[in-house]
């Protein structure tokens, strides 16, 4: 099985307040809202939805295609991407654009306030799946993208019987009732916080038993609370999140959950042992600045795996070679 990944890339401008931004907010005038916060300190680093997952599987020994649409200041990030164990050659160049930028704002409570500027995100139509080569046995995961795109690739995907994940995330609010039901009917499993999960139900007009119903599983991420497991329309367990050595940023923690799921789903693990990787994936990265700067070996995760979770040995089977 080939794991594509399709979604954003894009360069992460992550800045922190020295604050709390709820006591700024005044909720009887949000109508007039109008706030400036004078950070810290910024720094500058690489990011997208896609491009986090894939680096993550790349520390995982996996080789993950990573498809989606770069600018002409991608060559330093590509490098980086390859270095990791990152197949790049899915990513298409946009001569006359920058790679899209996520300009997050974090407060001492870790809440954030966040924007994205496209750029050549937005020619992500561009790509078509039929083009990939892919076969049956393929698995595509559609994450945020230009929302045009997101629902090319599912359509594609069905007509081609390609499975794919469905991801939305944050780009539910830029899908309409038609896009999101296009893109969830056709799905193999579906990936979604807890509040995009409500989202997503408001603006498909599917309860959360018909989406359910859709999917083959559904991954539904808690914050704090960890992970809800769904598969044939049932909840068949709950996960807990991994205690953390420290927290520093919670930039890309959803990101390098999917890697560390797609890991042991890739290796045909159960969902909740899945899971279970997912979460130890999110820690990793929680506890770094930033959503490509941490760093580990296959055996240093199999080991603290162990501290908290009982694989009964089926991990064994990623330090083979490893």
């Amino acid at each position: 099985m080939s794991i594509v990944l399709t979604g954003s890339i894009a360069f992460d401008y992550l800045m922190s307040f020295p604050g709390y931004f709820k006591d700024h907010i005044l909720p009887e005038h949000l109508e007039s809202i109008s706030l400036s916060f004078l950070v810290d300190e910024m720094v500058k680093r690489p990011g997208g939805v896609a491009a986090n997952i894939a680096y993550t599987l790349g520390l995982l020994c996996e080789k993950p295609h990573l498809v989606g649409t770069a600018g002409v200041d991608f060559n330093d990030y590509r490098q980086m991407l390859e270095e990791a164990g990152v197949d790049t050659a899915g990513v298409k160049i946009i001569k006359d654009k920058f790679t899209a930028s996520f300009f997050a704002n974090t407060d001492q409570s870790n809440a954030q306030i966040a924007s994205f500027y496209a750029g050549a995100m937005a020619n992500a139509g561009e790509i078509t799946i039929k083009d990939l080569g892919l076969s049956k046995d393929d698995l595509v995961m559609i994450s945020p993208n230009a929302p045009d795109a997101m629902i090319q690739y599912a359509l594609e995907c069905q007509e081609l019987g390609i499975p794919y994940i469905f991801d939305p995330s944050q780009q539910v609010v830029r899908l309409d009732e038609e896009g999101l039901k296009k893109g969830i009917t056709g799905a193999h499993a579906l990936f979604a916080n807890e509040y995009e999960f409500e989202l997503i139900q408001k603006h498909s007009k599917l309860s959360a038993d018909e989406i359910m119903d859709c999917v083959e599983f559904a991954v539904i991420t808690l914050g704090e609370k960890g992970s809800r497991i769904y598969a044939d329309g049932k909840l068949i367990g709950e996960v807990p999140t991994f205690p953390p050595a420290q927290i520093k940023d919670p930039t890309g923690v959803g990101d390098a959950f999917r890697a560390g799921f797609l890991k042991g789903y890739m290796n045909g693990f159960d969902l909740l042992l899945c899971a279970q990787m997912g979460a130890l994936a999110a820690t990793y990265c929680l506890e770094e600045m930033g959503t490509q700067t941490h760093c580990y070996c296959m055996k240093d995760f199999v080991t603290r795996f162990r501290t908290e979770f009982d694989d009964k040995s089926a991990l064994d089977k990623l330090l083979q070679g490893a």
